[in-house]
């Protein structure tokens, strides 16, 4: 049996994907927050470690699913599936979730003022995460790729310089839709919440659910193995 207290959260995740849905219930952030030791993350949200060790305890003794065993895929498969599955996502949501915020603080924003700030912030993510996904699919991807093939000196720049950057917007990403969940009171619909009202808050916490597991398979699995790649001789 493991001890947990002292792994911290985005390694837990790696080693076994399904504990990410434990420390989603228990309102931790594995991707952004990764870097925290379960202890140290517990002691912030006022939870009871030992709770959340004998859940993940649980986990070690029943099988992994392959095909959520993201640490062990390669590289370029990596780079595709998330282009293929968290890009498309953010994608489609980016567009519709920037015009019903703008909607719903247009019609009930005199009554939730709040809604103003969810609609600016996501506007700004919009903003971000369009320019992020592109210069991913066009830089740093290609880069991944171009490197696994042939070694190049230049795709390893390429990695390095795209990666210290792209972080800082994953970190600006995640601390947005963090706020946007604690303005919306976790995405909690008030009495007078129309239909369109609900439409946006299930959305996004669509949209957060998938963009914690897309930011956690950058920052703690695809990244560290690429910036290795990158720096071996």
């Amino acid at each position: 049996m493991k001890n947990y207290k002292e792994i911290k959260i985005g390694e837990i995740v790696t080693q076994d994907f399904r504990a990410a849905e434990i420390f989603k219930n228990a309102g931790i952030d594995f991707c952004c927050g990764g870097n925290q030791s379960l202890e140290q993350a517990c002691r912030e949200k006022h939870i009871d470690s030992t709770v959340l060790e004998a859940e993940l305890t649980k986990l070690e003794n029943t099988t992994v699913n392959a095909l959520h065993n993201f640490n062990e895929w390669n590289l370029d498969f990596l780079c595709d599936y998330i282009v293929n599955t968290h890009h498309k996502t953010v994608m489609k949501l980016l567009p519709q979730l920037t015009a019903y915020t703008q909607k719903i603080e247009q019609v009930h924003g005199v009554h939730h003022p709040e809604l103003l700030e969810i609609a600016t912030l996501f506007h700004q993510i919009n903003d971000e995460l369009l320019q992020h996904l592109r210069k991913e699919e066009e830089v740093l991807f290609p880069a991944i790729k171009e490197a696994l093939k042939t070694n190049s000196s230049e795709s390893k720049k390429l990695i390095i310089s795209e990666i210290t950057r792209m972080k800082g917007e994953h970190e600006f990403a995640g601390g947005a839709m963090d706020k946007i969940n604690v303005l919306s009171d976790n995405y909690s619909i008030p009495d007078d919440g129309c239909n369109t009202y609900r439409v946006t808050y299930k959305l996004l916490e669509e949209f957060e659910d998938d963009l914690h597991i897309h930011v956690h398979l950058e920052n703690n699995i695809l990244y560290p193995k690429a910036l290795s790649l990158a720096i071996l001789d």
